[in-house]
Formats: structure tokens, sequence, C-alpha cells
């Protein structure tokens, strides 16, 4: 597959990925709002935080060294060995299960079994949840590797809609399950995800498609671990990458889900704050999660597939390394841009939208300056995104074990900045923590781009400059929604606050038409890779 291929089909894979984290996010969006209505913000609190907690630090120990490291270099792999690898990930859930619900049981504070029952159980289940979805590991893999780009849009989709649907339906008819509710629809999310990768693979295993494509395996058996002849069990090449992966991923699920755990073991706040603060994190991350985390992933493929990692610019193909660089260009400009967006008019709208969502509960206390917040956070996000996806797929062995160490130091750091901040400004402190530690990787990540390009005659940093005319428009709009905000929102009843959006859609409109006037080369980016049409079917 030629690099424009790769391109083409990373850029396919990254719009969509976007289209379904929107719907995910809409979904969860509306579900929260739902719920709110039905069940204590103390049950959210233990569900979104405490539970969550369990299952996301469960399949990203397990699974996430084993993703980056066999998605390396592509198809160019003996498929036999990587999916006796890829089962390592289940013994190893296991392991991590163990482990995790012990911690969880015994060591963290128990929620009160009468405001909160069943909470033994809901432990025990969202581990089971997490062990199921590991079973389709090999299957996502493979799927990500040969680009099956709608596979995991319609499984992911399919999941979705049966945990909501799932959850409504048992909230309102049975509302005093409590946490059963929540353990349910979780098992059924991870169930029908695997169901459908397994489908999948029946109809197209052995296919006349399979075989036109050249597909390494043939069957369903192959799926399975086995001997392969002639060679190791194992890639032990690709053991050792995972290995470091490992150490770097289990940094870098502190630093991801870092307020999380400084919630649950430090007791900083109660269930009921949780649960807001984990709602109007939700509501802030919302667009970074469906619109920067799919770019992310995505274009580590095709940075992983285009560049030779640990090698040196000059001695890889001259082509793949200018395409690289162009992409990196713009990507960095797409995300600056619809992060300096968001912060600007976020900041205006903050208080309006949580009052719209969760009404006084929300709107009130210390719920708009955490929106607030976490608009700028917001922007530090975007970038770190895309800087650390091409550093990670460029970084040698070494290299990463080197920055394993960066890591360690972030990671600490930042347990420590947000146990002190949180101290001293409440739930603010969780997000000024992680800017400032979302800033130290940022800086990082720049250093190394500019050493990696150094040599060459690309400068895809370039991509963080915008034009000074859409700085000079985003100020503007930020004076304009702010006086708008004093002025409208938003206890003057709806007709103001339907002027304050309406002076919103103004300024946003006049952003647009600045972007389209000044960065014509990420217009053109946009067009032609991010929103493709195709006259052929994608598989």
């Amino acid at each position: 597959m030629s690099t424009k291929d790769v391109l083409k089909n990373a850029s396919t894979l990254a719009s969509y990925n976007v289209l379904l984290q929107v719907m995910f996010r809409v979904l969860t969006f509306l579900l929260n709002a739902f719920t709110l209505r039905f069940v204590s913000k103390e049950l959210i609190g233990v569900v979104n935080v405490r539970l969550t907690l369990l299952y996301s630090t469960l399949v990203f120990l397990s699974r996430e060294a084993f993703r980056r490291a066999c998605l390396s270099g592509g198809t160019d792999h003996n498929w036999k060995q990587v999916i006796n690898l890829l089962w390592l990930t289940l013994p190893l859930g296991v392991l991590w299960a163990s482990l995790l619900v012990c911690v969880w049981l015994w060591l963290l504070e128990v929620p009160d079994p009468n405001t909160i029952p069943h909470y033994g159980p809901a432990v025990g289940l969202f581990a089971l949840s997490a062990l199921q979805e590991l079973l389709a590991e090999p299957l996502w893999v493979l799927a990500q590797a040969h680009m099956f780009v709608r596979l995991k849009v319609v499984a992911e989709s399919l999941a979705m809609v049966a945990k909501c649907v799932l959850t409504v339906v048992l909230v309102v008819s049975a509302p005093h399950w409590g946490l059963y509710i929540f353990s349910a629809a979780q098992l059924v999310y991870t169930g029908f995800l695997v169901l459908c990768y397994v489908v999948y693979f029946l109809r197209f295993l052995g296919s006349e498609e399979a075989k036109r494509n050249a597909f390494p395996l043939q069957r369903m058996a192959d799926l399975l671990p086995s001997r392969v002849k002639g060679k190791t069990v194992i890639d032990w090449k690709l053991a050792r990458l995972t290995w470091s992966f490992f150490k770097q991923s289990f940094l870098k699920q502190i630093l991801t889900e870092g307020e999380r755990y400084v919630m649950t073991f430090l007791n900083v706040l109660n269930f009921g704050e949780q649960g807001v603060y984990d709602i109007v994190n939700n509501l802030g991350s919302m667009v970074a999660r469906f619109i920067f985390l799919p770019i992310e992933e995505s274009f580590y493929v095709f940075f992983a597939k285009v560049l030779e990692r640990g090698q040196n610019i000059r001695q890889q193909k001259q082509e793949d390394i200018a395409i690289a660089a162009e992409v990196l260009e713009c990507l960095l400009k797409l995300v600056l841009v619809i992060g300096l967006i968001i912060t600007v008019f976020g900041y205006a709208y903050s208080h309006l939208a949580l009052d719209i969502y969760g009404g006084s509960l929300l709107s009130s206390g210390a719920g708009p300056s955490l929106l607030q917040c976490y608009s700028c956070y917001v922007l530090l996000l975007a970038i770190n995104g895309v800087t650390e996806c091409f550093v990670f797929a460029a970084m040698s062995k070494e290299e990463v074990d080197r920055y394993n160490l960066v890591m360690l130091a972030l990671s600490v750091s930042f347990l420590i900045l947000s146990y002190v901040l949180t101290w001293w400004a409440g739930a603010i402190g969780f997000i000024l923590a992680n800017c400032l530690n979302m800033a130290l990787r940022i800086l990082h990540s720049l250093l190394y781009i500019q050493r990696y390009f150094l040599s060459s005659q690309w400068t895809p940093l370039h991509g963080l400059r915008p034009s000074p005319l859409l700085l000079l428009a985003l100020a503007v709009s930020a004076v304009l929604t702010s006086l708008s905000e004093g002025m409208f929102c938003c206890d003057g009843g709806w007709l103001l606050r339907l002027a304050h959006i309406a002076v919103g859609a103004g300024c946003l409109l006049g952003v647009l038409v600045t972007i389209l006037l000044t960065e014509s080369k990420l217009v053109h980016f946009v067009q032609t890779q991010l929103l493709p049409r195709y006259g052929k079917k994608q598989s």
C-alpha cells in the first residue's frame, strides 16, 4: 500500500471516527441529562468516577501497549505471531482485574449501602465487562491495521445504542436497582462489541473480498493462539516494544485519568461533588473527545506506517517524509484553530450551557468556573494530541524507554499538583494541574519534532502560527461575547438568552469566514483528507 493510499485510508478512518465519537458523546450527553432527573448525583459520582475508573484502568493497562506495538509497521508482520502476542491481553487482564477488584473493594472508601446499594457486585460486574471486551482485541487490531474503517463505527454504534436503551428502560422502570442498572448496561455494551467483531470476521474470512485483498488469515481458527512453523510463538521484537509501551502506558494512564485517581484514592471530594465535577468535565471535554481523539488515533496509524521508527530522517524515503511533514503541519493548524475557537466561545457560554443542561444543580456554585477553565484546557489538549501522535510513531525503542522517565516525572508532579491545587482551589485545581502537565508534555514533543526535522527542509511547526487576521477576529469575538454575557445572561429569561446566543452565532460566523479567507491550505487539507468523497465502497 503506497503512502498516499495509507494517508487516504487514515483520513477516512479519522472522518468515520469523528462521526462515531459525535454520536457517542451526544448519546452520553442526553443520557446524563436524562438520568440526572431519576438518580442522585452521588450515584452518578460512583458510576462515572469510581466504577468507570476501574473499567478504563483495567482495559488500558491490559491492551494499550499491545495496540501501539502491533500497529507499528502497518501490515508487515507475521500475523500468527501477532495474534499469539495479542491473546496475552486476556491473562494480563485477569491479573489486573484480580488486583484492582481487591483494591476497589477493600482499600477504598465504600459508599453508604443505604444511599448507594450493591457496590460490591457492581465492582465485579464492571471488571467482568472489561475482560469481556478484551476477547475482541486480536480482531480490533486486525481491523485497524487493515483499515476496515466501517467496522469500528458499526460495532461501537450498535453497542452504544444498546447500552443507552437498556439504561433508560431500567432507570425508568426499576430505579431502585441502583448500580445494577449501570453494571448491566456496561456488560451489554462490551458484549455487543465482541459480537459485532466476531460476526464480521465470520463473514469476511475466506470470502472473495479477503482473497482479493490477500488477507493474511483464512479461517476463524487462525484467530486463536497457535504454533508458527519455523518461527517462535511470538515476535520477540514486538514483545520488547510492547514492554516499552507498557511502562509508558502505565504512566500515561495516570496522566489521563489523574484527577479521578486523586478523587478516588485521596477523598478530596465527596461522591456528590465528584458527580457534579464529572458531569461538567464530560460536557467540557465533549468536543475534545469526539474531534481530537479520533484524529489522534487515526493519524497515529498513518505516521506509524509512513515513518521508519528510530531511523534518521535522511535515511528514509524523502517523499514519505514530505507527506508526513505536510500532514503534521496541517493537523497542528487544524487543532490549534479549533482549540482557539473552543477557548474563546466556551468561556462566554459556559454559564448558559450548564443552566440549560442541568439547571441550578450545575449552573450554581463552581460549575461555570469549572467549564470556563476547561475551555482553556481544551486548547492544550488539542495540540498535545497531535504532537504526541507524531512523536510516539517516530521514536525508537530506546527513545520510548527514555521518555518513560519523563512520563514518570510528569506523573509524580501531576499527582502532587492535583492534591495541592485541589486543596487550594477546590475542583478547579484538577484542571489547573492538567494544564501545567499538558504544557510540559507539549514542550517536550515540540522539542523532539524540531530536532527530528532540523536537518531537513521541512518546518511542520509552522502549523502553530495562525494568521494575524484570524487572531484579530478571535480577540474581537472574545470581547463581544463577554460583553454579551454580562448584559444578557442568564437570569433575564429566554429572550435575553437567545440574544446572547445570536451574538455568539454572529461572531462564530465571522471567525469561520476569516478562516476560509486566510487559511486556504488548511481548508484544502480538510476538504481533501478529513472530508473525502469516495465513489467506491470502503470496507
